[in-house]
């Protein structure tokens, strides 16, 4: 293939991923922002007002960046895991693999669309958090950065989840077995310098920790681990996440019958 035909072929991968989110916007992008909304409501307001401060701002204003990027975390794993493991159970995916396009572009057409689902998401659920707070953004650059490598970094793993799992139930193991309590112990509503300094060091092990402090710096100017060590961990687990399923692709595993 050209460049021009594999640029058609990106462009449509990308835009089937979006309009199929799109159409069941009702399944895929309102109940981030209910969720969230009642996590301002209770944890922001309710819980938040006997808390007081926490690293030096509200407590609103430091669980709204760990909130937004559990938004972000958990749509672009879900958009790909879904929708490409919908593509092998239905055995569409075969022909894709068959056909002259490159993996690498049938890879990031997924990869795309969970990115565009949780972009999407995170300025749904950013605006909610504008009704109960106000949010100067301290350095827009690293915002960016750290939210596109996020989504990239999940929705690879969503991919990995959807190549291995062998029936809809197995989709659903990781988001509820690890995603979710890694981004709870994550640093989300709390600070890691109110933990005892064992516990403190094990939460380090939760690669989420580095997610969500990245991106509290971005917003807020504040951080419990070092900025520059966040993103190599970022970026190093989304390099090997990327090669990984390029490798998986690659060899077909798991995925021709």
């Amino acid at each position: 293939m050209n460049a021009y035909e594999q640029y058609i072929a990106f462009t449509t991968l990308v835009s089937k991923e979006i309009r199929r989110y799109l159409r069941i916007w009702t399944q895929t992008l309102l109940p981030s922002a209910i969720t969230m909304s009642l996590y301002y409501v209770i944890f922001g307001n309710l819980i938040g007002s006997r808390i007081g401060e926490m690293g030096g701002r509200s407590y609103m204003e430091f669980v709204v960046p760990g909130l937004i990027m559990m938004a972000i975390v958990t749509n672009s794993y879900s958009n790909v895991v879904s929708s490409f493991f919908g593509a092998k159970f239905s055995n569409s995916v075969e022909e894709l693999l068959v056909s002259p396009v490159p993996n690498y572009i049938i890879l990031w057409g997924y990869i795309m669309g969970g990115v565009s689902r949780g972009l999407l998401v995170a300025i749904i659920v950013t605006t909610v958090s504008l009704l109960f707070t106000s949010l100067d953004i301290y350095h827009l650059g690293i915002v960016v950065a750290v939210v596109t490598l996020t989504s990239i970094l999940f929705a690879l793993c969503g991919f990995i989840n959807a190549v291995f799992a062998n029936s809809f139930d197995d989709i659903s193991i990781v988001p509820t077995f690890v995603l979710t309590p890694l981004t709870y112990l994550g640093g989300v509503f709390y600070s890691l310098d109110l933990l005892p300094e064992f516990w403190a060091n094990v939460s380090r092990a939760n690669p989420l920790v580095y997610v969500v402090n990245a991106f509290r710096y971005g917003v807020l100017g504040v951080s419990d681990v070092n900025i520059g060590f966040s993103f190599a961990m970022i970026g190093g687990f989304a390099v090997i996440a990327y090669w990984y399923c390029m490798y998986l692709l690659r060899t077909g595993k798991r995925l021709r019958s």
